[in-house]
């Protein structure tokens, strides 16, 4: 991770400076000037060297919000706050909810009915109860009422 925002802010340093080497090469060139004046002549703009990539100032620090003063102290307690928050809160929290134990007892609901569904098989008596809903509450279209309307059992 922190090699990440090494390479960003260097990576940021070099776009930074190949705008401003652009920004002031094209005022260079842009510029005609028709009367004698002090400033004709024309500075080519520095350019980055390896040591400069290599060591970008901390002069444009930005503080992540823990120490506004130390740039050590804050990458330090940025970088324990998010293996505290990842590691610990969002991997060991998923593992242990997981894990818990079945409150709504939803494993019980299931291993009754298999239970049942055995004791009724050994009795030798039908799984579903035929008459499990009464019959008489039922109210049936009639065979009028359903004309040519298939039927899919």
């Amino acid at each position: 991770m922190s090699a990440l925002f090494r390479l960003t802010s260097r990576a940021v340093a070099l776009q930074r400076s190949l705008v401003a080497s652009q920004a002031a090469t094209l005022r260079a060139s842009r510029s005609i000037k028709t009367s004698p004046k002090k400033d004709e002549t024309i500075v080519a703009p520095t350019s980055v060297t390896t040591e400069d990539f290599a060591n970008p100032s901390p002069k444009n620090w930005q503080s992540y919000g823990f120490d506004y003063k130390d740039q050590a102290e804050d990458r330090k307690a940025t970088k324990s706050t998010f293996f505290v928050t990842v590691t610990l809160c969002l991997v060991w929290g998923t593992f242990y909810w997981a894990y818990l134990p079945d409150t709504q007892f939803r494993d019980w609901a299931q291993r009754e009915g298999f239970l049942e569904l055995r004791r009724r098989e050994q009795a030798g008596v039908d799984l579903v109860s035929p008459d499990y809903v009464d019959p008489a509450s039922i109210s049936l279209p009639s065979d009028d009422d359903l004309a040519d309307t298939e039927i899919i059992i």
